[in-house]
């Protein structure tokens, strides 16, 4: 198998050393990293302290009233297991409660689209059962971020002033943290939340009287769940202003987030090139990668920069991720991964894939039954302020992403987490808290019998999906943002990576392209038949010919897709460390 050879030029170089790498999507996250790492913090550590700092960094991008999946490896592990930050749909969150409202889909934004918020309860979980820190100095970081202040990124500024209008005349809390002056904030503008500062040191208070460190992050963990968020909760049961153009009141409640906590579970996996392939199960869409994966292992041609490979991965992907439109969720009528994996059903799906760009959409039947899909909606509709998810738009536009961030240590500890949610345009500001509520709700499908479909108590369908991988002594740790593009964007990185002998900054640099025939995840929740984005710099010759095999193509630029960042460890104990160039936010550091 040829592939096309990598550039000679890259945007930075791939870090290698043996003390220790971090890599995330802004410069001051991974500085916090390894920050935590040089004072002999290890990788859980590092994490959780950049994931707090990340709050503050990329506000439009996630916060503390989000969600967080991870997959964690502590050293000497057989396997990671994944960190579940995904909280469920509130009690009183029901089909017949949005339709009683003439919703047919789950707004955007506002507080009717929040489930139980899961990130920082994941965070500090994972700093209990994993850290060695005390949760005060993991949390200083932060606290000087917020109390003190730090630039405010330009993607920050660019979505405040999207919706600047909104603001002023809908969500007033919010005008007043990001808005003070009544206009949006200039890019580097010192950007303080005091708020935020204050119950940040009510956590480490809480522990206080504690008798040990597992102790007071216990006592932080409980005063988030049952002082802090119900204040959220509470706050957004005024009616305010959706994406929908109409104003309802939250449904959150305080019942809901005492009956949940964070966890950790079984990851899935499968085997791809002599790796072990690990991702979070079908309640996100990380089997949708595994099930890709199956279905190319054995092909001639898997190079994303080849026709026939960019081809191949178009079609592998819209079969995989049909069977997630169709069976993926955290319900009783979803597939089980094992049956969406298995050797037979991976041979019938195979058989599918043919030299023309398919414009259907085209589940299977893992088990024996009928697909259900959502309804396919293919025009987008006239929002009111925020829509959903800041991410790549149809045209390959990219508005935003969500966050990740990636770290191993001397040890031989790695982590792999994508943080996001709660964004600044999610809903109104708490005053007294500094944050706002997220809305993952809006993935769920508002029609009864589909393994996505609004049930109290379980979780929305996510599209957070970081991966790892392992052979033998070897990890790698990755992920992206993206939305419905996260692991679309980290299949060619792999491919490039595993089969075409790239170095990891080489691959992360290459131009790389997704499909947009699957059904959007978050509102409006349209889909795009044989639609295909590429970046310009695959060139001219594979632009043409995947259009000659009736890809729908969209150019996105020279440099629009993709936002991987990785860290790993090869079979020498070297470790390494690539980021994203691309909006030059993303960075990497290590010795």
């Amino acid at each position: 198998m040829t592939f096309t050879p990598p550039a000679s030029f890259t945007t930075r170089p791939t870090l290698r050393g043996t003390f220790g790498m971090s890599a995330s999507t802004h410069w001051t996250a991974t500085a916090t990293a390894q920050a935590v790492l040089e004072r002999g913090g290890n990788a859980f550590d590092a994490a959780v302290a950049a994931g707090f700092v990340l709050h503050l960094v990329e506000p439009h991008l996630n916060g503390p009233g989000g969600d967080l999946v991870a997959l964690v490896r502590p050293a000497g592990a057989a396997e990671p297991v994944v960190l579940m930050g995904q909280g469920p749909a509130p009690a009183a969150a029901t089909i017949e409660h949005f339709l009683g409202r003439g919703l047919d889909l789950v707004p955007g934004s506002g507080g009717l689209a929040a489930t139980v918020p899961g990130g920082v309860d994941a965070w500090l979980l994972l700093l209990r059962d994993h850290g060695t820190w005390e949760l005060a100095d993991v949390l200083s970081f932060a606290t000087g971020y917020a109390r003190d202040g730090h630039p405010l990124v330009a993607g920050a500024a660019a979505t405040i002033g999207r919706v600047a209008d909104l603001f002023r005349d809908h969500w007033s809390s919010s005008k007043d943290q990001w808005m003070p002056t009544g206009e949006p904030p200039a890019p580097d503008t010192l950007v303080r939340n005091t708020a935020w500062a204050d119950v940040l040191d009510s956590l480490v208070a809480a522990g206080h009287d504690a008798a040990d460190r597992e102790s007071r992050i216990d006592a932080a963990r409980e005063r988030w769940m049952s002082e802090v968020l119900p204040r959220a909760a509470t706050f957004l049961h005024e009616p305010h202003r959706h994406a929908d153009g109409g104003d309802h009141p939250g449904i959150l409640t305080t019942a809901d987030l005492a009956s949940w906590r964070a966890s950790f579970e079984t990851a899935v996996s499968v085997s791809f090139r002599g790796w072990d392939v690990f991702k979070a199960g079908a309640w996100s869409q990380g089997p949708a990668l595994l099930h890709t994966l199956r279905l190319i292992e054995d092909a001639d041609d898997v190079d994303p920069g080849s026709v026939e490979g960019a081809h191949l991965l178009l079609e592998a992907q819209k079969l995989a991720y049909a069977d997630r439109d169709a069976w993926f969720g955290d319900t009783d009528e979803a597939a089980e991964a094992a049956a969406l994996l298995s050797d037979e059903y991976v041979a019938t799906r195979r058989a599918l894939l043919g030299p023309d760009a398919s414009a259907e959409l085209r589940p299977g039947s893992p088990d024996g039954r009928e697909p259900v899909l959502p309804p396919l909606r293919t025009t987008q509709r006239v929002a009111s302020g925020s829509t959903g998810e800041p991410t790549v738009d149809r045209s390959g536009q990219t508005r935003g992403d969500t966050c990740h961030l990636d770290v191993i240590d001397r040890w031989g500890n790695a982590i792999s987490a994508t943080p996001s949610g709660g964004w600044l345009q999610s809903s109104p500001t708490v005053p007294e808290l500094g944050f706002c509520l997220g809305t993952r709700l809006q993935m769920v499908v508002l029609e009864p019998g589909h393994p996505a479909s609004l049930v109290p108590g379980r979780r929305p369908r996510t599209t957070l999906t970081p991966t790892l991988l392992t052979r033998g002594d070897e990890v790698v740790a990755l992920g992206s943002p993206g939305g419905d593009q996260q692991d679309q964007w980290q299949l060619p990185v792999l491919l490039r990576l595993l089969v075409g002998g790239y170095s990891p900054q080489q691959a992360i640099d290459a131009p790389t392209l997704h499909t947009t025939a699957l059904v959007d995840s978050f509102w409006p929740r349209t889909w795009s038949p044989a639609g295909a984005v590429v970046e310009d710099r695959l060139g001219e010759d594979l632009i043409a010919g995947l259009e000659r095999r009736g890809h729908r193509v969209r150019r996105a630029g020279d440099w629009a897709l993709g936002r991987v960042s990785a860290v790993g460890r090869d079979t020498d104990g070297l470790l390494w460390a690539a980021a994203n160039p691309r909006g030059a936010q993303g960075y990497a550091a290590g010795r």
